[in-house]
C-alpha cells in the first residue's frame, strides 16, 4: 500500500538465512502448527513487521551503487551427513567433483559510487546446527555469528542491528551438509557409527550423533562463524568482477503435487501428494529422532502403520505407489483437518542481474541436487557464462529435495522429500521454463498459476493461558542474584524494536550511561525460566570480552508481565553497579 507496484511477488524473494534456534508458530500448515504449538501471533507479527520495516529502511536509504562478485573455498567447515546417499549418484557424475559437499562461498559486494562499502550478500552450503537440539536460546547460529562479526567491524561502536552496513550469509544447497565436523560416533561407546543406518550396536540410532570442532556448542558456533567471517571478509576485499546489466524477475505458482515430468524422450514421471517417510522420524546425526526409527528404512512396521492409521489415516494405494520406495509414515497430502498438513502450491521464482541468476529454491536441496539445478538453468537456452546461485529456503518451506538416486536410499533427507522421487526433476523442469522466459524475454507470457490459499488460523494457539506472579515480598524487576562489586578483565508485547537486556558503562565526561551490549550481542545470554504458578525468573549472563574498558557498569533487564486479570505491563530491573578493572 505504501509503494504501489514497486515491490511485487515477482521481484521480492523471502529467503531465510536459516537457524534451528528461532521462535515458531508462524506457518499456516497443520504439521507446523502442531510442532510449533499453533499460531503464535507475537512471533508472526515480529517476523512480518520486521521484514516490512527492513524493506522500508532499505528503500529510504537507497542509493546508486555497483555490485561485485567473488568466489572462494571454505575448508574444514562441513561434512556430508548422508554420504551413503550421495554415493548412490552415478560415478560419472561424482568424479567431476572433489568433494561430497560444496565448499564454495559465493559473495556479492555492494558499494556506492564513491567505492564505500554498503554491504554484502553471500551464499554457502552449511546447516546452522552448531547449536544443537539441547539449546533453548534464540540464536542465528554459525552463519548469524559470521554476519554479526562482519557488521560489528563495519558499524564500529554501534549495537547489533544498527548502522548502515548489512551483511548476510544465506543458505545454499545445504540439505545434506553438517557443520559438526567430528563425524558420527556413538555417544555411549565412542565408536564410529558411519554406516547406512547411522546405527550404534548399543542404544541404536539415538546414540549416533556428530559434534562440532569446539569444546561445546557455543565454541563450535564461534569457530565456524569465525571461519565464515574470515572468508567473507577476504572475498569482499578482493571482489573485482563487476555485475552489470539489466534486472529481470519472473515468478509463478505451481501445484507441486501434480507435475508431469518429461524424464527423457520416451518416458514421463509424476510428482506425488506430499508425504513423509519413516526415516523422517529418525532425524539426522545432527539431531536424532524418536523411538526405534532409523535412517535408510525401506519398509514400514505393522505397529507404526497401525498407530498412523488409528491417529491419522492410511495412505491411499496411489500415494504409496507414487512414493516408492518410501514407506509412508505421515500421508500429509491426504490430511486436511483442521487445515492441509503440507503446501501443494509452491513458488517458482528467478531474479537476474546481468550475468547473475538467483534461483529462489523453496526448500533444502542436497549437494548434488543443487549442482544439477545450477547446471540446468540457462545454458540450455543459449545463455552462456551465467553465475547461477541456488538460494535455499525461499518463499515457502517444502522440506528437502534429493536426487532420484539418493531418494532410493531413504535416509532422512529422502524421507523428507515430500513430493516423491521425481521432485528434483520437476523443479529442474519448472525452473528451466522460468529461465527460458527470462532469456527469451517472454516473462509476460508466463502463467500466474494457482494462488496458494490463506487460512484463518487465528484461533489455533495451543499455548496455555499465561499469567505472571512474583515470589513473596518481591516485585517485578527485583534482582534475585546481583552482580559482584568488581570483575577482572578476562582473556577470552513485542520486543521487535527493543531488547531484553543492556550492559551499560558509565561515561564520566557526560555523566550518562552508555549502552554497549544488548540481547543480540554474542557476549550476552538471556535465559528465561517459566517456573510454577506464574513465578518466572530471568538470568542474564555477560561474558566479559578482553576488549572491555575498565570502568563502572550495570546490567538492566526489560520485560513484561501479565496479571491474572488485566493487561500486559512493562517493567525493568537493574543490577547494582560494578567495576571492571585491569589485570
Amino acid at each position: 500500500s505504501k509503494y504501489g507496484e514497486l515491490y511485487r511477488k515477482d521481484n521480492v524473494v523471502l529467503s531465510g538465512t536459516h537457524t534451528h534456534s528461532g521462535p515458531a508458530g508462524y506457518l499456516q500448515y497443520t504439521l507446523y502448527l502442531i510442532t510449533g504449538k499453533g499460531l503464535i501471533q507475537s512471533s508472526l507479527n515480529a517476523i512480518v513487521n520486521g521484514i516490512m520495516k527492513s524493506i522500508d529502511i532499505a528503500h529510504q536509504n537507497m542509493k546508486r551503487g555497483r555490485i561485485f562478485i567473488n568466489r572462494g573455498l571454505v575448508e574444514h567447515s562441513q561434512i556430508n551427513r548422508s554420504p551413503f546417499s550421495y554415493q548412490q549418484n552415478p560415478e560419472s557424475e561424482r568424479i567431476r567433483y572433489s568433494s561430497n559437499t560444496d565448499k564454495e562461498m559465493v559473495l556479492l559486494k555492494m558499494v556506492d559510487l564513491k567505492g564505500e562499502d554498503i554491504g554484502l550478500l553471500s551464499w554457502f552450503a552449511i546447516h546452522p546446527v552448531s547449536m544443537n537440539y539441547s539449546n533453548h536460546l534464540v540464536t542465528s547460529d554459525n552463519v548469524g555469528y559470521a554476519s554479526y562479526l562482519l557488521e560489528e567491524e563495519k558499524n564500529k561502536g554501534l549495537l547489533p542491528g544498527q548502522g548502515s552496513y548489512v551483511a548476510a550469509i544465506a543458505a545454499a544447497n545445504e540439505g545434506d551438509v553438517s557443520p559438526n565436523t567430528k563425524g558420527p560416533h556413538c555417544i555411549n561407546t565412542g565408536e564410529s557409527c558411519d554406516n547406512p543406518h547411522s546405527y550404534c550396536p548399543i542404544g541404536g540410532a539415538q546414540m549416533c550423533v556428530t559434534t562440532g570442532p569446539g569444546l561445546n556448542m557455543f565454541d563450535s558456533t564461534r569457530i565456524l562463524g569465525q571461519k565464515l567471517y574470515e572468508k567473507a571478509k577476504e572475498l569482499s576485499m578482493t571482489a573485482f568482477q563487476e555485475i552489470e546489466g539489466p534486472i529481470f524477475s519472473a515468478h509463478h505458482w505451481v501445484n507441486m503435487s501434480d507435475v508431469t515430468v518429461q524424464l527423457n524422450s520416451t518416458h514421463t514421471g509424476k510428482t506425488c501428494k506430499p508425504a513423509l517417510g519413516y526415516s523422517f522420524a529418525a532425524g539426522t546425526i545432527d539431531g536424532t529422532g524418536f523411538f526405534n526409527f532409523t535412517q535408510g528404512s525401506l519398509e514400514g512396521t505393522p505397529f507404526w502403520d497401525g498407530v498412523r492409521d488409528f491417529l491419522l489415516t492410511s495412505p491411499s494405494n496411489e500415494t504409496q505407489e507414487c512414493h516408492k520406495p518410501k514407506p509412508i509414515l505421515i500421508p500429509t497430502g491426504e490430511l486436511s483437518k483442521p487445515y492441509p498438513w503440507h503446501a501443494d502450491i509452491v513458488d517458482i521464482q528467478i531474479i537476474t542481474i546481468g550475468s547473475l541468476a538467483i534461483v529462489a529454491a523453496p526448500g533444502e536441496f542436497t549437494t548434488m541436487s543443487g549442482r544439477r539445478l545450477r547446471e540446468a538453468e540457462f545454458e540450455s537456452h543459449g545463455v552462456q557464462g551465467m553465475n547461477v546461485i541456488v538460494a535455499g529456503l525461499c518463499n515457502v518451506y517444502t522440506h528437502y529435495i534429493t536426487t532420484y538416486e539418493e531418494y532410493q536410499a531413504q535416509r532422512y533427507e529422502a524421507a523428507s522429500t515430500i513430493y516423491g522421487p521425481h521432485t528434483l526433476s520437476a523443479y529442474i523442469q519448472l525452473f528451466r521454463a522460468v529461465a527460458k522466459s527470462i532469456a527469451k524475454k517472454t516473462v509476460h507470457d508466463l502463467l500466474k498459476g494457482p494462488e496458494p490459499p490463506l487460512f484463518n488460523i487465528s484461533n489455533t494457539n495451543l499455548l496455555p493461558k499465561v499469567f505472571d506472579l512474583t515470589p513473596l515480598n518481591k516485585s517485578f524487576g527485583d534482582v534475585l542474584q546481583d552482580v559482584q562489586l568488581q570483575y577482572r578483565g578476562v582473556s577470552i508485547s513485542s520486543m521487535t524494536d527493543h531488547t531484553f537486556l543492556t550492559v551499560e558503562k558509565y561515561d564520566n565526561s557526560s555523566g550518562n550511561w552508555q549502552v554497549l551490549y544488548n540481547d543480540a550481542s554474542w557476549e550476552t545470554r538471556f535465559h528465561w525460566k517459566k517456573g510454577v504458578l506464574g513465578r518466572s525468573t530471568a538470568r542474564i549472563e555477560w561474558y566479559i570480552p578482553q576488549t572491555a574498558e575498565p570502568g563502572v557498569y550495570k546490567i538492566q533487564y526489560f520485560g513484561h508481565y501479565k496479571p491474572l486479570l488485566g493487561q500486559v505491563n512493562s517493567f525493568n530491573g537493574t543490577s547494582s553497579v560494578f567495576e571492571i578493572v585491569r589485570l
